[in-house]
């Protein structure tokens, strides 16, 4: 199996509108496997996607400090502009939920942990 190790799509979606995003990725990128973090709500979340999805597996990855690390790469991949720029990065909030930079961390971490 070969991965590019591109992001080819990433966004924040509603909870009410996951599973819907997951069969519409579903269909047009072939998932093999999704990669979900382990914390809050995982276990009735991991119990929903099975449901609807029984033949997609579903790796667990340690989340911790992962929002921490997201709000890092938020910076990297939207630099600050304008007065924003002055303000120290740990002062600094993004402009928009990270949930998806965080996403994007759980795979890496998956990557890594699999040597992939």
């Amino acid at each position: 199996m070969s991965f590019e190790r591109e992001i080819i799509e990433h966004q924040v979606v509603n909870s009410q509108e996951a599973i819907a995003i997951i069969d519409h990725l579903a269909q047009k990128f072939s998932l093999q496997l999704l990669v979900m973090g382990n914390q809050t709500t995982a276990k009735s979340w991991q119990a929903k996607i099975t449901a609807e999805f029984p033949e997609l597996p579903i790796i667990m990855i340690d989340e911790r400090n992962s929002s921490l690390e997201a709000r890092d790469r938020y910076w990297l991949m939207y630099p600050p502009q304008g007065l924003t720029r002055v303000i120290p990065q740990g002062m600094r909030l993004p402009s928009r939920p990270i949930d998806d930079i965080v996403a994007i961390l759980l795979i890496e971490r998956y990557l890594r942990q699999n040597s992939l």
